[in-house]
């Protein structure tokens, strides 16, 4: 049977190993077959037909002949029911819908990639649908990206150094200001041995960053050109007894609050377990160090991905232990899937960490702990997409493991996301709650570091309620303990409660100075961004300014790539203040899809539904 693709990705267009297949005519049934494909939960008949037959005589009908147009041509694919849904079976493939699953689909080659959603076609007499396609593109666009650096990155881990600079190579085409994707460049050429190459690569990179940013040359990228592993002792054996010892010791130094003395014993610690032939050990050895990166140091770039894909190399099974054989059940295979997908999460890919947790939660069948720690990465993903249901399941389970493991600090950390998810719905009783024993915990725990997260969002919910007097305790001590610690993230988010706070009491400049603050520290977790933006934004149309359309344009755009439903659809209500009319046709459309009376409330005070 011949292969069938349906090509959304660059001009759009059926392609067939076989003969060549039929293609659908007019642009409409591709913009259903689109919407079809992204929509993998289906969508009415008739809300479909309203989005892109608006000023049809009769819109279901429109709707029918496209559809008995894709079944032309789309032999075998199913295209029924109400909600409608597309289901692809072999021999028919979709790059579109392979760019964004999760799970074990078949994936695109990363070098095939090219092009926008739909390419060459416009929707302006649909302008709801045509909000939708801009929304799209910018996260397939991000998608796209995300996937060559990873492969990248699993090209270099995987000892292939060539394939890796390729990929960053097309990388960088896209972005040439992607910090990780230069690293990935620099590293490989260096495993190469193209070591002129390297350095002439670092050099553009230092002119680019200065002439088109006005910012030094990221850290990272020089890093990558002069970092080598950490010498030992020839002295001291690699065995199993000598690597545990430096895991432990590193443990404890973190423990003790000396971050930079506890990496560089896990550091060593990985470099003996790659001198035993314990592949276990070593993939053991290199998830501690990179969540030791990630949660003590703020980690989050190339450097910290290649450890978690060394460490499911290292794992992988052998050919003694073929794939087909393999169930994967570890907690070290879903500790370093769980923390790929955490940093998808903070990267703002949801795609694709939604790939990486869905594996996390197949390795770590059987480790309830670990379960826990799956669970709340997951609800922290469908929170950020507004899916909020799904949110508060998984963080309820994850309450419920970690209270059963009796493991304070996950009890925390899930109740806290919990907390966070009744805020945003504006359930504000159940949100105090799991956040006042997120901060008990926290207390027993001497959890200083998360404390700027839960006293931040604590804060946000005695302002929903009106309580300034609380509010403002609550979050000057975030910002407070968040600046001492120097996190970029938990500044962010107490800058944006400080902005709210001063907006609620009418001071419009001091709103404006705490979003300012806000904007410096640039978190890695783009969520914290989106709501920065979110605040400025009100800010800002609040007081007139000329920057107000150019703030909205930013949280739309960041929204869009992101997948934060949620946003997009407050980036749209400014946009409809600012006198955009199709935004304003956009935004009752997008709030159906989303379960969140605060968010109703807020679009219904602005008469906008």
């Amino acid at each position: 049977m011949a292969d069938s693709t349906i090509r959304l990705l660059g001009p759009p267009a059926i392609e067939s190993t076989g003969t060549p297949p039929p293609q659908p005519r007019g642009r409409k049934a591709w913009a259903v077959l689109a919407y079809l494909a992204l929509q993998p939960d289906g969508t009415g008949r008739s809300r479909l037909a309203t989005l892109l037959f608006p000023d049809a005589a009769d819109p279901l009908g429109a709707l029918r002949w496209n559809l008995s147009e894709l079944r032309r041509t789309l032999t075998g694919v199913m295209l029924d029911g109400d909600p409608l849904r597309l289901a692809l079976q072999p021999p028919w493939r979709c790059d579109a819908v392979e760019l964004v699953g999760a799970g074990a689909i078949p994936r695109p080659d990363p070098h095939s990639l090219n092009g926008q959603l739909l390419e060459g076609l416009s929707f302006a007499d649909c302008p709801v649908f045509d909000s939708w396609l801009a929304d799209q593109r910018y996260r397939l666009e991000n998608c796209a990206q995300s996937l060559l650096y990873e492969s990248s990155v699993s090209a270099l881990a995987s000892g292939d150094p060539r394939e890796a600079a390729e990929l960053a190579t097309r990388a960088l085409q896209r972005d040439p200001f992607h910090t990780d994707c230069n690293a990935v460049l620099v590293l490989a050429l260096v495993a190469i041995g193209e070591h002129r190459h390297a350095r002439e690569h670092v050099a553009k990179c230092a002119n680019l960053y200065r002439d088109e940013l006005g910012m030094p040359l990221p850290p990272e990228i020089r890093r990558a050109l002069s970092g080598a592993a950490p010498e030992t002792d020839p002295g001291i054996p690699a065995t199993v007894a000598t690597v545990r010892s430096y895991l432990d010791a590193g443990g404890a130094s973190l423990s003790a609050g000396a971050v930079d003395r506890g990496l560089d014993q896990l550091r060593l610690a990985v470099v003996l377990a790659q001198r035993t032939p314990d592949r276990h050990l070593l993939a053991e050895s290199l998830v501690t160090l990179a969540g030791a990166m990630i949660h003590q140091a703020g980690g989050r770039g190339a450097e910290v991905a290649d450890f978690l894909h060394r460490a499911l190399s290292a794992e992988a099974p052998t050919a003694t232990a073929p794939l087909e054989k393999y169930d994967g059940a570890s907690p070290t295979t879903a500790a370093a899937y769980r923390e790929l997908g955490y940093l998808s999460v903070q990267r703002g890919v949801p795609d694709r960490a939604a790939g990486w947790l869905e594996r996390a939660g197949a390795a770590a069948a059987g480790f309830p702990e670990e379960q826990a720690r799956v669970l709340a990465i997951q609800g922290m993903l469908a929170s950020d997409t507004a899916r909020y249901g799904d949110s508060v399941e998984a963080l309820t389970a994850s309450v419920r493991l970690a209270r059963e493991a009796r493991n304070r600090r996950q009890l925390a950390f899930s109740s806290a996301l919990l907390g966070r998810v009744w805020l945003l719905r504006g359930e504000l009783e159940p949100a105090a709650e799991a956040l006042d024993r997120a901060l008990g915990w926290i207390l027993t725990e001497h959890w200083t570091a998360f404390e700027p997260f839960v006293a931040g969002v604590r804060g946000e919910t005695y302002l929903a309620a009106g309580d300034l007097e609380a509010a403002a305790e609550m979050i000057d001590r975030s910002w407070v303990m968040a600046d001492l610690a120097g996190d970029h993230c938990y500044m962010a988010l107490a800058a944006g409660a400080e902005a709210r706070l001063f907006l609620a009491h009418g001071d419009l400049a001091a709103a404006q100075h705490w979003v300012d603050r806000g904007m410096e520290p640039k978190p890695w977790y783009l969520w914290y961004s989106a709501r920065l933006l979110d605040v400025a934004a009100e800010v800002a149309i609040a007081a007139r300014s000329e920057r107000a359309a150019e703030v909205v344009e930013r949280l739309g755009a960041l929204a869009s790539r992101s997948g934060m439903r949620e946003f997009v659809v407050r980036a749209q209500s400014h946009r409809a203040l600012l006198g955009d009319e199709a935004a304003a046709k956009a935004v009752p459309w997008l709030a159906k899809e989303i379960d969140s009376p605060a968010l109703t409330a807020f679009l219904a005070a602005r008469g906008q539904l």
